[in-house]
């Protein structure tokens, strides 16, 4: 029997970090971000993922980053933090820190560049989990940028630890995705999907939600997969789904994650540069991306 009753769900938006050309954290713009994404319905809160640029982000700005972000919330929807890091002890470090700071579930990426075999990724998740014993943990799976997978087998054993109550995948694979959901059925552990084009797929197969990045353009669509699926307006839900595939798609116009930030500016949030080395889009690519922008309705044509 789990410890915890959280269960990860609905439309968690994996918040862009916004910033000035130094790479300071632009709070204001922050605030109206976290407003922004309230407004549109969403089920959750994700700052410092790998849109939020954890990589690029000092401890202290992390920190300046949740408390903000916890702080303009205000209990008005869940807190999940990504907490990553190369190391254990750093990784354990971040957690404390977020989950001291009062958020409501933290969501650790696979450590990345060192090539980790399947007895490492379980004994990093493991020795965090230990060390934060009363914190609702996430599993985070994606192998295209960490080169790091998360075998099924490894997901079940897991899964059947007291706090850690699911999984961000990321993978794109919906096989891979659905061996999660399967071999985890009964086990109060929850799947969600980290690939923005496969929300209402992952919804079908049992998953609970998604961990999207293009949420934070216009949370409405995303959150109409979700709400329009749970009340089994299936059309409706799929037809949202094919609303979203190009701004997902669109993230191929220029170096994650400069495309949300670019296309945050361009709807009125100041979201600022990409921390460098990221630099912008071209410009041929950045009017392609208004054009998206336009016919998804997010902007004025």
């Amino acid at each position: 029997m789990k410890m915890t009753k959280f269960i990860p769900r609905g439309i968690i938006p994996a918040m862009a970090t916004p910033t000035d050309a130094e790479g300071n954290i632009n709070e204001g713009a922050l605030r109206k971000l976290v407003n922004h994404l309230i407004d549109g319905g969403v089920h959750g809160l994700f700052p410092v993922g790998s849109q939020g640029e954890f990589f690029a982000l000092t401890l202290e700005q992390k920190k300046k980053v949740i408390a903000t972000v916890i702080d303009e919330a205000g209990g008005r929807v869940p807190v999940y933090a990504g907490t990553a890091a190369l190391t254990t002890r750093e990784a354990i470090e971040t957690t404390k820190m977020a989950r001291d700071l009062g958020v409501d579930a933290v969501s650790i990426l696979t450590p990345f560049f060192t090539n980790l075999s399947q007895k490492e990724v379980m004994e990093y998740y493991l020795a965090i989990a230990e060390a934060v014993p009363d914190l609702p943990i996430l599993l985070y799976s994606n192998p295209g940028r960490t080169k790091v997978p998360v075998a099924v087998e490894t997901v079940k054993e897991l899964a059947a630890v007291d706090n850690i109550v699911g999984i961000k995948d990321s993978s794109g694979d919906m096989s891979l995705t659905a061996e999660y959901i399967r071999v985890t059925r009964g086990m109060n552990f929850h799947v969600l999907a980290g690939r923005d084009t496969l929300i209402y797929a992952t919804l079908c197969y049992g998953g609970t939600g998604s961990i999207t990045a293009t949420a934070n353009v216009d949370p409405r669509i995303p959150v109409e997969i979700y709400e329009a699926f749970m009340v089994g307006d299936h059309r409706r839900a799929l037809e949202a789904q094919y609303r979203l595939a190009p701004l997902r798609l669109a993230f191929e116009l220029g170096t994650f994650p400069v495309v949300i930030k670019e296309a945050l500016n361009m709807i009125g949030i100041e979201a600022g540069p990409a921390i460098r080395p990221v630099g912008p889009m071209s410009a041929e690519n950045r009017a392609r991306l208004r054009q998206v922008l336009v016919e998804m309705g997010a902007i004025e044509g």
